[in-house]
């Protein structure tokens, strides 16, 4: 089903938002959320207060929304604030409601865990364990799972040593990697099995998974062979590493009479 403006409710307060397919990301109206957290009658003249504020306090915050036409009370659409979940979290911080507190314990709970996994990152590990098996995910599934975790670390690893830049280039590289194995890039993989914001890996089955680390791994043992030097020659060896796992993707259909690639979700795992 594809995801256009849509309505969500919050203590029975309506909030919009927008879902962007090609970002893969929801927008929020601004204006909803200050309305449901300030209870303001005029939430526009709060929030434009409040924008003019941050803005002489020199907060980037106003320069990370955008704006959008959405659907208002009377029916029509009009231009209106969004931002996305992690700009909403941070505008929450500026509000001084006791709504906005659980937000905030939330956020500085999170930011702890992280710091703690800095540190020991084996902590991670055992809350990624809690997490899947809170989820209903099997033992093998997750124990898969967390393998493939440690196997991408060891690629992007060697990915910072080859002068990959992080964010945008893992991203093409990874794309490279399992449109060469699978035959299909990450987007069209997420869109044939009916995924959003949701990680294409944890809804990968035993096998998809295996052939994703194969495919993983070898990128990683061609690249520390070749040492590649920046984005378009390791695109090549990241081709050449789904390559390895594309052979076996394809004797295994060819043993079995099944391809590997299938519109397997999460909640068909867990059957």
């Amino acid at each position: 089903m594809k995801k256009d403006h849509s309505i969500i409710l919050f203590n029975q307060k309506q909030v919009r938002r927008h879902y962007d397919e090609n970002k893969e990301m929801w927008y929020f109206s601004v204006i909803d959320v200050v309305e449901i957290l300030t209870e303001s009658p005029r939430p526009r003249k709060y929030w434009n207060a409040l924008k003019t504020k941050l803005e002489d306090e020199g907060s980037q915050l106003s320069q990370k929304l955008g704006q959008l036409k959405l659907l208002s009370k009377d029916g029509k659409k009009y231009l209106t604030d969004v931002g996305d979940t992690e700009t909403v979290l941070r505008l929450i911080q500026s509000i001084p409601s006791p709504k906005a507190e659980p937000f905030k314990l939330w956020l500085a709970k999170v930011g702890h865990e992280r710091i703690e996994e800095t540190e020991d990152p084996e902590l991670a590990i055992d809350r990624a364990l809690k997490t899947y098996l809170k989820k209903g995910y099997s033992k093998e599934w997750i124990n898969q799972r967390l393998k493939s975790i440690d196997i991408r670390k060891e690629l992007t690893d060697e990915w910072q040593e080859r002068g990959v830049k992080e964010g945008i280039e893992y991203a093409i590289l990874t794309d490279e990697i399992i449109k060469a194995w699978s035959g299909q890039s990450v987007k069209q993989y997420k869109k044939f099995k009916d995924l959003k914001k949701q990680n294409l890996r944890d809804n990968m089955t035993n096998l998809e998974l295996v052939l994703n680390m194969l495919a993983e791994v070898s990128t990683t043992e061609i690249s520390k062979n070749q040492k590649p030097d920046g984005l378009e020659e390791n695109k090549k060896v990241a081709r050449k590493g789904g390559g390895v796992a594309k052979k076996a993707r394809l004797e295994i259909k060819k043993q079995t009479g099944k391809d590997v690639i299938n519109s397997q979700k999460k909640q068909n795992l867990l059957k």
